[in-house]
């Protein structure tokens, strides 16, 4: 980070009038500036490229690509930038992810705009930071019990997908798909596929 011209900051939500708030407060702060905003979660990598920020401030859902994804693009990427997710879903299993994937801080949205600010200097500084409370929730969740070609398929039956249509996708035989669905289903101690990915999506852990 060039501490004379300040921190240059990316915003990444799909919400305009989330994005346009962050941007306007954090804007006030004199160290701080917005060089560049996105919308999808498949357009950060390049914005990123493209504007060169020193922290990239990043949702969870956004369409095209989530933020924990787009955080792993960026830190294989090599490009210098810091990620700090900023996000509703202070779920379990989202801040593991998030730092998982290489982001230097995890922070919910109501967080105060001098609070933020604060966060943004000191992951531009190499620090991490995690909000205590969001911390404490992801630890009494519970580590994931789900290996990763598990989560991979519940998030292709998020949408009711029939085995044959997730098996397809992600160039699996239906076979192998129902015993991935089987271990999901037991690992998460619910009735069915549906409750599986429900109770996978509500604790952060797809």
């Amino acid at each position: 980070m060039n501490e004379t011209r300040g921190i240059r900051l990316l915003l990444a939500d799909d919400q305009d009038l989330v994005r346009g708030g962050l941007a306007a407060l954090l804007s006030l702060e004199p160290d701080l500036e917005v060089v560049a905003q996105v919308g999808r979660g498949d357009e950060v990598l390049a914005a990123v490229q493209e504007h060169r920020p020193d922290v990239a401030l990043i949702d969870i859902e956004m369409p095209g690509q989530d933020g924990i994804e787009a955080t792993a693009q960026i830190i294989a990427s090599e490009v210098g930038c810091r990620c700090l997710i900023v996000t509703t879903f202070g779920r379990p299993g989202y801040l593991r992810r998030a730092m998982e994937a290489g982001a230097s801080g995890f922070v919910v949205k109501d967080t105060p705009a001098e609070q933020l600010a604060q966060m943004v200097r000191r992951v531009a500084a190499g620090h991490r930071v995690v909000d205590p409370a969001l911390a404490a929730d992801s630890l009494s969740g519970g580590i994931d019990p789900l290996t990763e070609r598990e989560r991979d398929v519940l998030r292709a039956a998020v949408d009711g997908s029939s085995v044959k249509t997730v098996a397809a996708q992600l160039h699996l035989s239906p076979g192998t798909v129902r015993n991935h669905l089987s271990a999901a289903i037991g690992k998460t101690g619910a009735e069915n596929r549906y409750a599986a990915t429900r109770i996978a999506r509500d604790r952060g852990w797809i």
